[in-house]
């Protein structure tokens, strides 16, 4: 036999001179074959080196085990933690993962809900992309595939479920912290406000500002992808302003974009400026001053939203209902908001 020929059920059968629908029921562990014979089989099996056909098996049974992940960015602390949850409760169940980066580009994502189709994941877990504007890319994959459930970032579409954290409670808490804190005139920093997630947290920090009687400006809200490189350039951006003594970012990213182009100028934090994030990203803590930011259960998150999935596979077409689940979050305080 040439090293590379795959082992069948059939050499099993030759070398044991038995049947290799013997052979085959042994390996699918049927009662119709003694403990004794199982026994035999599986050694030989092992000793041979035979590997089971997992796709012959997917395609007997329509199913492959695998769910597909969509994520904005891998090397975003956020998402690794929610991919390290979704890996921990899949793994429990029995289930792999396929993880794909759309690197927030609308065409990408496009492409790999195809991909993902033509490998018949069971269900897919989404955080759409900052570019995508229309949902119809999904359809195919819902007619054909399986379940989508969106995390992160929520979407009302079909009957797919979705899983995310309190972003209007966050970002009113970050705005209302830095209010407390003697701040009046707060610049927030907002992704692109056609994703869901920061429409409410806009929403956030106007009615924080609200509720304690300061004005709205439009121009004292400034919208980027949140990089680094954009939290630098809208720093910039907004010392040109009339007054400004606190910051709010939707994530710490560009939040320790702003705060390394002020210490640049000459501008204190939190003494001229105050500073809150979004998401305490681990390096929040041990720049200085340290990032006060809002927690968020990724890892809880990337769990909840695998087991959700993996109960809708299981259910299939019969009894599956939308569901929307909101995480709570809490606010850290540390040195960028605590004003001397």
């Amino acid at each position: 036999m040439k090293k590379n020929d795959q082992i069948t059920i059939h050499d099993i059968a030759r070398a044991l001179e038995i049947d290799s629908s013997t052979v085959s029921r042994a390996l699918n562990n049927s009662s119709r074959v003694s403990e004794k014979t199982k026994k035999r089989i599986l050694e030989k099996a092992h000793a041979l080196g035979y590997q089971r056909n997992s796709l012959a098996s997917n395609l007997r049974t329509n199913k492959t085990n695998t769910i597909g992940v969509i994520v904005p960015r891998i090397s975003r602390n956020f998402f690794s933690n929610i991919i390290s949850g979704i890996e921990d409760a899949a793994y429990q169940e029995g289930y792999n993962v396929v993880i794909c980066q759309s690197l927030e580009s609308f065409d990408r994502e496009k492409k790999i809900m195809e991909t993902l189709l033509a490998n018949r994941v069971d269900g897919i877990l989404l955080s759409t992309s900052m570019e995508t504007l229309s949902l119809d890319h999904l359809k195919p994959y819902l007619t054909h595939g399986g379940p989508i459930v969106f995390y992160d970032r929520p979407c009302d579409f079909e009957n797919c479920s979705s899983i995310t954290i309190n972003d209007y409670k966050g970002s009113f808490k970050a705005t209302e912290h830095l209010i407390l804190n003697g701040c009046k005139d707060i610049v927030y920093f907002s992704g692109p406000e056609t994703v869901a997630l920061y429409q409410n947290r806009k929403k956030g920090y106007v009615d924080a500002l609200a509720k304690h009687n300061i004005t709205y400006r439009s121009d004292y809200c400034m919208s980027s992808n949140l990089s680094e490189n954009e939290g630098i350039r809208l720093a910039e951006q907004m010392l040109k302003l009339p007054q400004v003594d606190g910051l709010f970012s939707s994530n710490d990213t560009a939040a320790i974009g702003a705060m390394k182009y002020l210490k640049n100028q000459g501008v204190s934090v939190p003494n001229d400026i105050a500073v809150v994030g979004f998401n305490n990203h681990p390096i929040s803590s041990v720049i200085e001053p340290s990032l006060t930011t809002i927690n968020q259960p990724d890892f809880i998150m990337g769990q909840l939203a695998s087991s959700m999935l993996i109960r809708q596979i299981k259910q299939g077409d019969i009894g599956v209902s939308k569901e929307t689940e909101i995480l709570d979050v809490e606010l850290i305080i540390r040195n960028s908001s605590q004003k001397l």
